[in-house]
């Protein structure tokens, strides 16, 4: 009953208009508002600060800023192995596994369409028909900056205008098509494994998406917009470099494409992530 009413208030709810108020309040500067609130935020989820390159809550500029806040320098060693493919945020593994006849793995009873993921293109979409994803969870404790799970040369980005369910085991579970009918930002890079995508998906309260070449994403416009940087100075990022952050958390799900690459054995829906931990070899 609980979960049922949780779920019908999503969809009656105003989401965006609820998610763009709340970001308004997560950017003020205000101190008698941002100070209260950040402290409770750091006690109810137990937030390590001694990991943060800014120790104290209070210092930030605003929430929003504590919420993306930048850890000590060698907070997250990355994986300095060739051919290991890392984890790109903090969280939790909500699912992984082999994307089979053009379906994505949601939970259990759910899947989604990949060509809907990544914004309805056929063509898009063809390179990882049959391979690998990994969705990861970023809970509000979580550090909320998303890094590249390989070394790879950004070929185009797509924003994907959508609703803003909460993503959660709940959700995940009752909504259907969840991750490919939230706003996200899907990034296709290529790399050594070929292929690959790492995809932002927007949620319930999350302010915006920002990447570390665009800035803001999203909110930003109402249809698919696609941006190519083929004839663009070359945007390349390496492994473990961020790539971009949510203000207010959510998603990310990585693919590659078929026999590109392995998944670690020990994985599985639940296991904790750390950014910059091998999560894979590519072959």
């Amino acid at each position: 009953m609980k979960n049922s009413l949780f779920i019908g208030l999503q969809y009656l709810l105003p989401q965006h208009a609820l998610s763009r108020a709340a970001g308004w309040l997560a950017n003020t500067s205000i101190a008698w508002i941002k100070n209260p609130f950040t402290r409770w935020f750091v006690n109810r989820y137990d937030i390590d600060m001694s990991e943060a390159a800014q120790s104290d809550p209070c210092a930030y500029r605003s929430f929003n800023d504590f919420f993306t806040r930048a850890l000590k320098d060698g907070a997250r060693p990355i994986d300095s192995a060739n051919n290991t493919v890392v984890f790109p945020a903090d969280g939790a593994i909500s699912q992984l596994g082999n994307i089979q006849h053009g379906r994505v793995f949601q939970a259990k009873g759910q899947d989604y369409s990949l060509i809907e993921l990544l914004g309805g293109d056929a063509e898009t979409a063809k390179p990882f028909q049959d391979g690998k994803f990994a969705t990861v969870y970023l809970s509000p404790r979580d550090y909320h900056r998303v890094h590249m799970p390989l070394t790879g040369t950004l070929k185009s980005m797509i924003h994907v205008p959508g609703d803003l369910f909460s993503v959660n085991d709940v959700t995940a579970e009752n909504v259907p098509r969840l991750f490919s009918r939230n706003e996200r930002a899907v990034c296709l890079f290529d790399t050594e494994a070929g292929p690959m995508a790492v995809i932002l998906v927007g949620a319930m309260i999350v302010a915006s998406i920002e990447t570390v070449w665009a800035g803001q994403v999203a909110p930003v416009a109402k249809t698919v917009t696609t941006t190519h940087y083929g004839n663009q100075p070359v945007i390349k990022l390496e492994k473990g470099e961020e790539m971009g952050r949510f203000k207010l958390g959510s998603t990310a799900i990585v693919l590659f494409g078929p026999d590109a690459m392995n998944w670690q054995k020990s994985l599985e829906t639940g296991s904790p992530t750390r950014m910059g931990e091998a999560m894979g070899q590519f072959v």
